[in-house]
């Protein structure tokens, strides 16, 4: 085997390997999307993401191990690489790691809600405390309210009386 043969073998498995990394980001975003309810944007931006993060691994890869020569076998070990990851790896991997985030996400509720419990029965207090508060409020302010009406009216009243006892007593 010659020197350029065994270079393109070499350069044949190393983007093998990187269509591997490619097939574990896909799974990585797939994986996600399962665990966790997305909206469309969120989608849309793990999309670009992905390609992104893979056309990076390509040209970086095809950069430094092969001075960016493009050579038909490349894209033939990306390929396989994908396939042979998905193939073997992915459903195994993906249901690993769904069950692995769909187990922290429960113990991680449970936490919460553990801990929120306590929390909200002390808002639970004051909202109770602060609707006594209220009442009592509402009630002192229409008293004082009534008071500085009746008090108003006795001054009124007060005044009319005075008027007519000047009347009177001229």
């Amino acid at each position: 085997m010659s020197n350029v043969d065994v270079n393109q073998a070499y350069l044949f498995l190393i983007f093998i390997l990187n269509g591997i990394f490619i097939g574990i980001i896909f799974d990585f975003f797939r994986i996600l999307r399962r665990s966790f309810n997305t909206p469309n944007l969120v989608t849309y931006i793990e999309d670009i993401l992905f390609w992104t993060i893979s056309a990076f691994s390509v040209l970086y890869t095809l950069f430094i191990f092969n001075n960016g020569a493009i050579r038909g076998y490349i894209f033939v070990g990306l390929l396989l690489g994908i396939i042979l990851y998905m193939l073997f790896f992915s459903k195994t991997i993906m249901n690993i790691s769904v069950k692995i985030i769909l187990f922290f996400k429960e113990v991680i509720g449970k936490i919460l809600k553990v801990a929120i419990t306590p929390i909200k029965a002390v808002f639970k207090t004051i909202k109770k405390i602060l609707s006594i508060f209220e009442k009592n409020a509402s009630k002192c302010l229409l008293k004082m309210k009534n008071d500085v009406k009746n008090n108003q009216k006795l001054k009124i009243k007060s005044k009319k009386n005075k008027k007519l006892e000047n009347k009177e007593g001229f």
